[in-house]
């Protein structure tokens, strides 16, 4: 089957800086594909070569397998939403949805029934006759979206829709932008630095780091299997150290933090006197009353409760060992430890493979 999009070998210089650096990677179609990474990553420049804004230095960018490199924005098969909508105040609802039908010269009645259309799609029937300014910010977004699908692209880029949405409607927003996605059967391109809308939205997420592809894979890859430190630490909260390898042996290491903190870990391909890196998410780590209920755990410690942070199902506490090393665990929602209080004592387990190891220079 031929991507929807297919970037190849893409390189993008300013000068002396390499903003996109050799990227590669294709698209299925009707698929939700996310570029995922801090600010100054290179993100947005794909984007805006994707669409035609910029010239790469070198690579191709395919859509349906040809080449759009000659061709120009305004002919690619491609629509992009801007995390500032640029609606038009002065149109209706129904305007600002057919204005690109009306500059491809469409009839009036093709165009009003291609727009009632969009509308029933992205549940907003009968409010063409509104004004920008009577929609709240979750419907101005579907219209921003329905104005680019009643041209039917091929590819969808959005880039940070949701960035100028409060909390709450984005996160509401999450799951609708998935759903209108399914209802269009259309591509959607999103990027962001916001890890939950990659991972609650996307079929695939490409981690972007620096101007390269980190990790390529599905929400579940990169959170549970991190193939580098910088996912492994993008990716989710995590207790993270620097480390040296002690002792290496069947498929177990026996590490040293720097802080002096012993541990086991599983996995890596690393030997004896390796520097390394490790992270242990807060949810792997269980706590007990006593250091019985861990017996199962490689690796297991004493601590005292240095701090409760409270955040109903998502509560975490943090836990001070005798070394002085503080680490994040998650609450069980079971409400065992619903009234830990600091200064308590506890106990805390992980097993060795829960600890994603990494070589560190």
């Amino acid at each position: 089957m031929t991507p929807d999009l297919e970037c190849v070998d893409l390189v993008k210089r300013f000068g002396d800086t390499t903003a996109v650096d050799n990227v590669s990677f294709s698209v299925p179609p009707g698929s939700f594909f996310s570029i995922l990474g801090p600010s100054g990553c290179g993100k947005t420049t794909i984007m805006r070569m994707i669409a035609g804004f910029l010239d790469p230095t070198s690579g191709d960018i395919r859509i349906k397998g040809g080449s759009v490199l000659d061709t120009p924005p305004n002919k690619r098969p491609v629509n992009m939403v801007f995390q500032h909508l640029a609606l038009f105040p002065m149109m209706t609802i129904a305007e600002n949805i057919g204005y690109g039908l009306r500059r491809r010269g469409m009839s009036r009645d093709e165009i009003g029934r291609k727009v009632d259309e969009a509308l029933d799609r992205i549940g907003l029937p009968g409010i063409g006759g509104r004004k920008v300014d009577e929609l709240s910010g979750g419907q101005k977004q579907r219209v921003a979206i329905a104005r680019c699908m009643v041209l039917e692209p091929d590819v969808l880029l959005l880039d940070e829709p949701l960035g100028a949405l409060d909390l709450k409607l984005r996160e509401h927003m999450k799951v609708e932008l998935k759903a209108l996605q399914a209802a269009f059967d259309t591509t959607f391109v999103y990027i962001t630095h916001d890890q939950s809308e990659a991972l609650v939205m996307s079929d695939q997420i490409a981690v972007m780091n620096a101007g390269r592809f980190e990790q390529v894979g599905s929400g579940q890859d990169l959170y549970y299997r991190p193939g580098t430190p910088f996912v492994a630490g993008f990716i989710g909260e995590s207790n993270r150290w620097k480390g040296r390898i002690e002792r290496a042996e069947g498929g177990v290491m026996q590490l040293r933090t720097d802080t002096g903190l012993a541990m086991r870990a599983a996995g890596a391909a690393l030997s004896e006197g390796d520097n390394a890196e490790i992270f242990v998410r807060p949810e792997t780590i269980r706590l007990a009353g006593s250091a019985e209920a861990l017996s199962r755990f490689d690796n297991q410690l004493k601590g005292t409760v240095t701090s409760l942070l409270f955040n109903g199902a998502a509560s975490r506490v943090l836990v001070q060992d005798d070394a002085g090393e503080i680490l994040e665990v998650t609450l069980p929602q079971s409400g065992e430890f619903a009234s830990l209080k600091r200064g308590d004592t506890v106990h805390i387990g992980w097993a060795a493979d829960q600890a994603a190891c990494f070589g560190a220079a």
